[in-house]
């Protein structure tokens, strides 16, 4: 069994989030709920480099936005895949830092799991190739030589 892929899931409206967690866990990601940025980032500063696979956000949020939570998470971790959603498709600018964006309820949840899936296996990075040894140099000059 393949190891299960961790979402960071930031949402002040605890129904949303509940139904986020509900989607995300049935496909097979575990996922830790937060209701704020600040809870979110605490968690990313303790957290192990590579161990959290997605950050999961809303863009309107009290205290820190969606977009200030990714561009803090990013410094914490570089490498981590960020979505960021929003019920008002106008805030598309201001989810700039994000690595992709999707507006709330005009995407399926089909459609955000699979961009949830793309982004993930983006994080994980290319598939590794299989090193094909090099012709003998040596045998090759001595076959054409005779």
């Amino acid at each position: 069994m393949r190891p299960r892929k961790t979402i960071v899931c930031v949402e002040d409206n605890e129904q949303i989030l509940s139904v986020r967690k509900f989607l995300l866990e049935t496909r097979g990601y575990r996922v830790l709920a937060m209701g704020s940025g600040a809870e979110a980032l605490d968690y990313l500063r303790g957290a192990v480099p590579g161990s959290v696979d997605l950050l999961l956000a809303d863009v309107i949020m009290p205290q820190m936005d969606g977009n200030e939570l990714v561009r803090r998470a990013k410094q914490l971790h570089p490498g981590l895949p960020t979505l960021l959603v929003s019920g008002t498709v106008s805030n598309f600018d201001r989810a700039a830092a994000a690595d992709a964006f999707l507006p709330k309820g005009a995407c399926s949840p089909a459609e955000m799991l699979d961009r949830i899936r793309i982004l993930v296996a983006r994080k994980r990075g290319p598939k590794k190739q299989i090193a094909v040894p090099a012709p003998d140099v040596t045998t090759a000059t001595v076959a054409i030589a005779s």
